[in-house]
Parts: C-alpha cells; structure tokens; sequence
C-alpha cells in the first residue's frame, strides 16, 4: 500500500506524465476520476499514447473490483 501526500490535482497533463513516467513498474490500469468529462477523457488519452497503459474513465457510480 502507498501513501501520496502532497500530490496536487492542479498540475497539468505534462507534469503528471513527469510524475508516472519513472515509475519502476507500470500499474496495471489507470483510473482518472478528477475533472470535467472533456478533461478527464483528455488526460486518459495523453497517459495511454504517451506511456501505452490502460487507462480508463470510469462512469458515475461505477464500480471496479481490484485483484
């Protein structure tokens, strides 16, 4: 289990992919659910052109189960 203090919802497309790229393992699926549908969709697609992970938007109220 990680811990994120400090990570600001504020940055922009370019600083998060600053933030993900160095990861030593890539996650199995992204989710975006910060905001607007317009934004989150751009995002979800800058994360999965630019490092090729999974990504997704999930709907209101949807539920993912996590193994």
């Amino acid at each position: 289990m990680a811990n994120l203090d400090n990570l600001s919802g504020h940055a922009d497309f370019a600083e998060i992919l600053d933030w993900l790229r160095p990861l030593a393992t890539p996650p199995r699926r992204v989710f975006i659910t910060h905001g607007e549908p317009e934004a989150a969709d751009a995002m979800r697609q800058h994360v999965a052109e630019t490092l090729g992970w999974e990504v997704s938007v999930p709907d209101y109220l949807e539920r993912v189960e996590l193994s």
